[in-house]
């Protein structure tokens, strides 16, 4: 039987974890077990993941430590924690972000269908100081992202092309994901660690899709920190190293 557990990493999230935790308790699909790892923080988001839980005794929610800091690092002991308890499929988002209400029940439908890697579409949030602007510059700037990436990343050896894969919306099988190796243990400021999982992916199926459909409302604080230059020069292999890489 299909087991899915969904994994969020989190750092000092205080502010915005219990948006995401309310809207993955509003799923239209409620059949997965969720898996919160706390990345070390040092503020109040473990704790009020902890109300979450015991006001949703309907839900099965875990609570993990991975106390190395790293974004990778974190998800990955995320993953293994759900595959050893039985997970058969495993979804990521992140804890600034707002899953689709239909998020879980359309990665469903697209593993239904024969998929062992899911990468979901994102959307940005419009509660954190969205402007006009934004709604022109960011799909550019993801449009020349991905149309940079079709050309210089497609390698060799790999036994599909490459897709735009986020980190805060993707899923796979566990036996893949065992397979491939998963998540590599880094830091944020090191790399993207979910182009990393995807190169690892592709090098062991072309079963990968990309579903427009699976929604995810992106944080934009990093944009309004950064500005939108430097962020995508951040997303472009690290080219811009800001002095604080936790944007709260």
């Amino acid at each position: 039987m299909d087991r899915y557990f969904v994994v969020v990493p989190f750092f000092n999230e205080e502010v915005g974890i219990l948006a995401t935790l309310d809207a993955l308790a509003a799923q239209s699909d409620k059949r997965f077990a969720l898996v919160c790892v706390d990345n070390a923080s040092t503020d109040r988001g473990p704790d009020l993941v902890g109300s979450f839980a015991a006001r949703h005794p309907e839900l099965d929610v875990r609570v993990i430590v991975e106390a190395v800091k790293g974004t990778g690092t974190a998800s990955d002991t995320g993953f293994r924690y759900a595959i050893d308890e039985g997970a058969t499929h495993v979804l990521r988002t992140d804890a600034d972000c707002i899953p689709d209400r239909e998020w879980v029940a359309r990665i469903r439908g697209a593993f239904d269908r024969g998929a062992d890697f899911i990468a979901g579409r994102i959307e940005p949030r419009r509660d954190q100081g969205f402007r006009a602007a934004d709604g022109v510059v960011l799909p550019l700037m993801v449009g020349v992202a991905e149309s940079y990436a079709r050309v210089f990343r497609r390698g060799r050896g790999f036994k599909t092309g490459w897709i735009l894969v986020a980190g805060n919306n993707l899923a796979i099988r566990s036996n893949v994901y065992l397979e491939c190796g998963g998540f590599p243990h880094t830091e944020l400021r090191e790399l993207n660690e979910d182009r990393v999982l995807f190169d690892r992916v592709r090098s062991v199926t072309d079963r990968v899709v990309q579903c427009d459909d699976v929604v995810v409302y992106n944080s934009i604080r990093r944009v309004r920190a950064y500005g939108y230059i430097n962020t995508l020069l951040w997303y472009w292999d690290r080219k811009y190293q800001p002095a604080v890489v936790d944007v709260r």
